[in-house]
């Protein structure tokens, strides 16, 4: 063999074993935005076990489950959820048909001139404005003020749209588990509608994969055609808190064995990752990014006090995200 011939199959050999398997794990990479560190590590070890024939702790593709709260865990939160927005638009739009509002609390507050500050408001009083801008008109009509409402809101901090607010590196984690054979629920504390107007088109989950807090409906005629008509009550239980597992295992008949919170609201739904008795993973988002995001612990505090003992892996923002918005918010542009 000559000497050419010798150095070109060493060329060829070291294209095949260096550079090639190189290349290949960087274009591999599932998790671009994400830093190298634990969160990103427990991840991608516990999506191997759980996805790997003949791991000992392999899952059925059935059974692999992952469940999402929605805001603060896939979409910014702050300053407010972006429902409040939605909720403080229908009320001004409802205003001129019950004048009485203008004097009952809590409609007064919103429609005051500083009435898009909510925060002095209980559940209680969130709770009877939700209802009120959402009952006692058909299903079609309420989904089209929501697909109005997405078409021009903004979130008022970060000046984009609140579909936009979502965090890149939670998209690339839900596109890394569908191909590894997960089945994605978002599991909100909000009327499901709200981020069904949205679902498939930014996080690719379908509408039917969407669990949130159900008003009661009626059934009736129009004429021949059907309608559903929205009743000033909510199905029981809201999903929050205890009310998750329960509507988890309603709508899907399964718990998840990956579930990913940022809440007090979200710590019986991380609980409920260990229900089936398989391997399972339960992930918090704690925001500590007031640079690229916020800063708050605020209304997470049981959770973060719970994560060591319970095993969930809690995630820092700060630390464990690349970038945090595919659009960086136009603050963060002006402040370079």
């Amino acid at each position: 063999m000559s000497r050419r011939i010798r150095t070109g199959w060493w060329v060829v050999l070291w294209l095949v074993v260096v550079v090639a398997p190189a290349a290949a794990a960087g274009a591999a990479d599932p998790l671009p935005s994400w830093r190298d560190g634990p969160a990103r590590r427990a991840i991608l070890r516990f999506v191997a076990a759980v996805t790997r024939p003949g791991s000992p702790d392999f899952v059925p593709r059935a059974e692999r489950i992952a469940t999402f709260d929605n805001d603060g865990t896939l979409m910014a939160e702050k300053p407010e959820y972006f429902q409040l927005y939605f909720i403080i638009e229908r009320i001004r739009e409802l205003a001129p048909q019950h004048p009485e509002w203008k004097e009952q609390p809590p409609f007064a507050t919103v429609l005051a001139d500083d009435g898009d500050d909510l925060t002095g408001l209980s559940r209680a009083d969130l709770e009877r404005l939700v209802l009120a801008s959402s009952a006692n008109l058909s299903e079609k009509e309420y989904v089209a003020s929501i697909e109005r409402f997405l078409d021009h809101a903004r979130n008022p901090e970060l000046g984009l749209p609140f579909p936009k607010t979502v965090y890149k590196p939670m998209l690339e984690l839900l596109d890394f588990l569908r191909a590894r054979g997960f089945r994605i629920f978002v599991c909100s504390a909000a009327g499901p509608e709200m981020i069904r107007g949205f679902s498939e088109k930014t996080y690719g989950v379908p509408r039917e994969n969407v669990i949130g807090s159900d008003m009661q409906m009626r059934y009736e005629l129009d004429g021949a055609m059907p309608v559903l008509m929205r009743e000033p009550n909510f199905t029981p239980p809201t999903n929050d808190r205890g009310g998750k597992p329960i509507n988890i295992d309603r709508v899907v008949g399964r718990s998840p064995i990956l579930a990913f919170g940022n809440s007090d609201g979200d710590i019986e739904m991380l609980e409920f990752a260990a229900y089936s008795g398989r391997p399972h993973l339960a992930l918090l988002l704690r925001h500590d990014d007031a640079e690229r995001e916020f800063a708050y612990d605020e209304g997470a505090e049981q959770a973060l006090a719970l994560a060591p003992d319970r095993g969930w892996i809690v995630v820092s923002m700060r630390e464990s995200f690349r970038r945090v918005f595919a659009t960086p918010p136009p603050r963060q542009r002006e402040a370079r």
